[in-house]
């Protein structure tokens, strides 16, 4: 059922972020591709974390994050970010932005304040109110994620 379901979910062509916090003046990030628009009234985001992941507990601290949506060109980023470790950020351009780590040139960016946490089985959901918001130049191509590889979206001719 476990590898069924993943296969199921690979179909789903998702988007992709990096969130990001800051532990005193260290960054931390990590690439996801389970996050989505909440609400407008309050403008609220969802980004489930692993349980494990030592964001989640920098998220849990602080009460804040950032969330960068990652262009097309963002690939090789997103894969950094992808694997495991403390040191995702050397070598790794960014900026802070509303006290939170920002990384150049994504497609979008935002910074959020923890609303409510929801325990999901190995993951947890944040539920977060958007305190800033940069839509970006909305020329850049999104990052997707499917069939276990990045791509984008093409738009369809009608």
């Amino acid at each position: 059922m476990q590898q069924a379901f993943r296969d199921v979910m690979a179909a789903v062509a998702c988007p992709v972020a990096v969130v990001t916090a800051l532990d005193g003046s260290r960054p931390h990030g990590t690439t996801v591709s389970a996050f989505a628009s909440l609400s407008l009234t309050p403008p609220m985001v969802l980004v489930s974390l692993d349980e494990r992941s030592h964001l989640l507990a920098v998220i849990r601290r602080s009460g804040r994050f950032g969330l960068n949506v990652l262009g097309a060109h963002q690939a090789d980023l997103a894969s950094v970010f992808a694997r495991s470790g403390p040191d995702k950020f050397d070598g790794i351009d960014w900026s802070p932005s509303e006290e939170m780590p920002r990384l150049p040139d994504s497609a979008a960016w935002m910074a959020a304040e923890v609303a409510d946490c929801v325990e999901a089985g190995d993951h947890t959901v944040l539920l977060a109110r958007a305190t800033a918001v940069d839509p970006g130049e909305g020329s850049l191509r999104p990052l997707t994620y499917h069939r276990r590889s990045f791509g984008t979206h093409t738009p369809l001719a009608y």
